[in-house]
């Protein structure tokens, strides 16, 4: 995507007005700061009007600004430091009420998830998880925590699940390394990208296992490596990595596994119900089986 934009620039400079040129020099040079501006900001930015801003993005080959933009932000998606991370997020928010400003670019990243996350590849997915001898799963990071959620439900429901959240590679491998056919690796990363979560999808899929990526974009490294990808709209330049989408993708996942599984899911928690109540495990209901005793 980053060598497809500038070879745009390169392509169409012959037919640039001053205006123009201006936004391309601009662009090469502070892509990092255009990628989260309007058009109109650009624009006031580069000392041009918002329509050239516009008229540059079609001239280029996009359909309007917010391809030029997204093209952009998939050129810093792994480079942005938790610094500029924190200066990008202070510019756009600025003065408005944080709660609603948070609370609808969430709103909007599951919005955008559900129009891009491929429903051949999350069927797919929901094969071979039911499927699977054993399931693997990778996360670091913010990553780890709804890879420990994944891992939860899934072990509940299975009983057969490797949740692999350390950084260390003797650690990993150590309980990776009887992965083989059958099996099947979820890898769970995010920008900036694990390159252990990278590492461990590779070697799971040169071992005969389903992969499975959970990830960002079509332009994550773990997308080479996967046999399925579910992708999960997160914030690149958020302050804090923001996984509401990510999160919401993995209970559709779950959910789809107990409609397909329900039968036996059902015979599984029924069980379950009954060593939870035996062992007064939730408060209500102890202290209920108390008063009942007294």
């Amino acid at each position: 995507m980053m060598t497809n934009l500038l070879v745009r620039i390169d392509m169409s400079r012959q037919g640039f007005s001053k205006g123009q040129r201006k936004i391309a020099a601009f662009i090469e040079e502070h892509y990092d700061s255009a990628a989260f501006m309007t058009a109109a900001k650009l624009g006031e930015v580069v000392g041009v009007s918002e329509s050239t801003v516009v008229r540059f993005a079609t001239q280029i080959g996009y359909d309007g600004y917010p391809y030029l933009q997204k093209a952009m932000q998939e050129m810093i998606r792994d480079k942005l430091t938790s610094i500029q991370r924190i200066e990008v997020t202070t510019g756009r928010i600025g003065d408005n009420d944080v709660v609603e400003s948070v609370l609808n670019q969430d709103i909007d990243k599951i919005r955008r998830t559900i129009d891009e996350v491929s429903r051949e590849d999350f069927s797919a997915a929901v094969q071979a998880i039911i499927n699977a001898k054993n399931i693997y799963i990778f996360g670091v990071k913010s990553a780890s925590y709804i890879a420990s959620f994944l891992g939860y439900y899934l072990d509940l429901i299975f009983g057969n699940v490797h949740l692999l959240n350390s950084n260390s590679k003797t650690t990993t491998y150590e309980k990776l390394f009887r992965i083989g056919e059958g099996d099947v690796m979820i890898g769970i990363s995010f920008p900036r990208y694990s390159i252990m979560a990278v590492d461990t999808m590779g070697f799971a899929r040169d071992r005969g296992a389903q992969v499975i990526a959970i990830t960002d974009s079509m332009i994550s490294p773990l997308v080479g490596k996967a046999d399925s990808v579910l992708l999960a709209r997160s914030d690149i330049a958020s302050v804090v990595d923001t996984l509401v989408a990510p999160l919401s993708l993995i209970n559709a996942l779950l959910v789809a596994i107990v409609i397909n599984c329900k039968d036996k899911i059902i015979d599984t928690f029924s069980s379950l119900e009954q060593v939870w109540q035996e062992q007064g495990i939730y408060a209500f209901e102890a202290e209920e089986e108390h008063k009942n005793d007294a």
